[in-house]
């Protein structure tokens, strides 16, 4: 054949060469075998981790996406292959993350006729993704695959799918590469107004109690030392969402904790407190505001954000700041006045205080009882010099793990945010690694979501993937169980469960691993864990009905703070 003539699998492996992908995540079908059988010569160019689920590919795509800043794609077949994506689809949709969907289908010649493993892609996923194309000729792939890389990057990130008919697949083209940098009637970064610049400016010089919200927006704009010189310029305290609490290292002064329902005290007291409020590259999530008809009323808000649609959508603002954070940040702190807000900074400094001796230091250095979640993630963090990423699942173990994990890097933390998606840690552990092989991965996950995923142990298997599997097991769905003794008067419907063995679980996976169930054995078994070669299972049993402090409350403010009763007394003014 001639050497521009390939085939269409053969021109979508080129066309993903030309992106900069090299890791792919994946699982054959019949409707994708040819794409398969193209690979089967790019193995030296690209290397394709088989999952043991569809699921799982989206989400190693995700984890990898998030720690390496790069495109993540996944390949599967059409039908219920397809089908298992959906849930990964709608996680990537909610956290922004940039990841392709790459389904086989079958021919055009057969859509709409039901054919065998035919599903509806493009109508299950339209609602869910940035952009969903079904390719029906391999004329049309080297554009399809530009086009979707340049949607799925720029702007607010998200996920893109490609369903690819099989005779598009099979069909022959003269291979020319395609580079898109513009489409019309898209514009992924608005331009940057002066006056609004301008207006924020002079709104934050004025201000007594300025406070900042970081969002993952500063993460995915790159705009981590841009961050830190407008916070250090006018001494702004600043607190993150979950998502965005690696944007600043755990260690600096003005990193006041992180929002939100299970947010420190400090940071959710004086929301309500602050004259000015800015907010960088997030999206006023419920979980960070509370109750909206009591959320920062006595504040000036400056929202600054890449996506349009996030303004006013959630929360009234003053002034609105379009654009790339990269860009409108320094573009503020050029105007910024040399401040310092002493006073300010120093109560929530109290706050911190009060917080430690409330709650904190009880989880992380309990003297008695059962181990806590808390002060397994502690020790793992310091053991790992707090350089390690974070990854966890949903639940209590991801609360506490973001709670009590440290941050020394940025692209530290990866997790379900908007979605909440169980069986997520797994695999996305799977992915950051390969997207950030030289770093030590840490998974916290809990016996419920383990076991969602649990299969994806043959991936770690089979590709070698050393992660650190932490297991925090207190043979509950914990977070449900929480609510259900603070919120249904103790009735534990269907959150108990009976679990296997899981260590020999993960040793039947060639995985070593290791039970604790006494305080005393836990440094050494983290020792050991950390020094091992490739994946390692410590499986910790933990207190079995502890509680994630301190809580607000879903849908009450952000002052009614529950800290360390399950009785529903909400202790603002305890805690004042």
């Amino acid at each position: 054949m001639n050497e521009k003539k390939k085939l269409g699998s053969e021109a979508l492996l080129e066309a993903l060469l030309k992106e900069g992908v090299e890791t792919i995540f994946g699982y054959p079908g019949g409707q994708a075998i040819p794409i398969y059988d193209a690979l089967y010569d790019y193995r030296g160019q690209l290397k394709h981790i088989l999952v043991r689920h569809e699921q799982g590919a989206v989400h190693a795509a995700e984890g990898y996406a998030r720690v390496s800043g790069k495109v993540g794609v996944c390949v599967v077949t059409s039908g219920p292959g397809v089908a298992n994506t959906i849930t990964g689809i709608a996680d990537a949709m909610m956290d922004s993350t940039p990841v392709i969907v790459i389904a086989g289908q079958v021919p055009a010649s057969l859509l709409g006729t039901d054919a065998f493993q035919e599903v509806d892609v493009i109508g299950m996923t339209l609602p869910i993704t940035k952009w969903a194309y079904q390719v029906r000729s391999a004329d049309e792939i080297p554009w399809a695959v530009a086009r979707a890389f340049y949607i799925a990057s720029t702007g607010r990130p998200g996920p893109v799918v490609l369903d690819i008919a099989k005779n598009a697949q099979v069909g022959i083209i003269d291979y020319q590469p395609v580079i898109i940098n513009h489409i019309r009637s898209y514009t992924p970064v608005p331009d940057m107004e002066p006056e609004k610049i301008a207006e924020a400016a002079d709104l934050i010089n004025k201000a007594k109690k300025p406070f900042a919200l970081v969002g993952q927006g500063v993460i995915l704009g790159n705009a981590e030392k841009e961050l830190l010189d407008f916070l250090r310029k006018a001494d702004i305290p600043a607190a993150s969402t979950m998502l965005g609490l690696s944007a600043l290292p755990s260690d600096e002064p003005l990193n006041a904790g992180m929002l939100g329902m299970h947010g420190n005290i400090a940071p959710n007291l004086k929301t309500n407190e602050c004259d000015v409020l800015i907010a960088i590259g997030m999206r006023f999530d419920d979980r960070v505001t509370g109750d909206l008809n009591t959320y920062a009323k006595q504040a000036k808000i400056i929202h600054l954000d890449v996506d349009p649609a996030e303004i006013n959508k959630n929360v009234k603002v003053d002034i609105p700041v379009l654009g790339d954070a990269k860009e409108t940040l320094p573009a503020i702190t050029q105007l910024l006045k040399e401040n310092t807000h002493t006073d300010w900074i120093n109560e929530f400094k109290l706050l911190y205080k009060k917080e430690l001796n409330l709650v904190i230091n009880d989880e992380i250095h309990p003297q008695t009882g059962p181990l806590n979640m808390g002060e397994v993630i502690h020790k793992v963090s310091e053991a790992t010099g707090n350089k390690a990423v974070l990854v966890t699942d949903v639940g209590q173990n991801q609360m506490m793990a973001v709670r009590y994990f440290k941050y020394s890097r940025t692209r530290s933390v990866v997790s379900s945010g908007g979605l909440g998606t169980m069986g997520y840690g797994l695999p996305a552990a799977i992915g950051a690694k390969f997207g950030t092989p030289d770093r030590t991965v840490c998974l916290f996950l809990g016996d419920g979501g383990l076991q969602m995923t649990i299969q994806e142990f043959g991936t770690i298997m089979q590709s070698n993937v050393d992660i650190k599997i932490i297991l925090l097991n207190n043979e509950y769905l914990g977070m449900v169980r929480q609510w259900q003794e603070l919120f249904f008067k103790e009735r534990y419907s269907e959150t108990f469960m009976k679990n296997p063995d899981f260590v020999k679980v993960a040793s039947a996976y060639q995985i070593p691993g290791k039970l604790v169930m006494k305080r005393e054995e836990l440094d050494d078994a983290i020792r050991e864990m950390l020094e091992t070669q490739g994946a390692y299972l410590l499986e910790v049993r933990v207190a079995q009905k502890g509680m994630v402090y301190p809580m607000v409350p879903a849908g009450t403010s952000v002052i009614n703070i529950l800290y360390n009763s399950p009785a529903n007394t909400y202790t603002a003014d305890v805690i004042v």
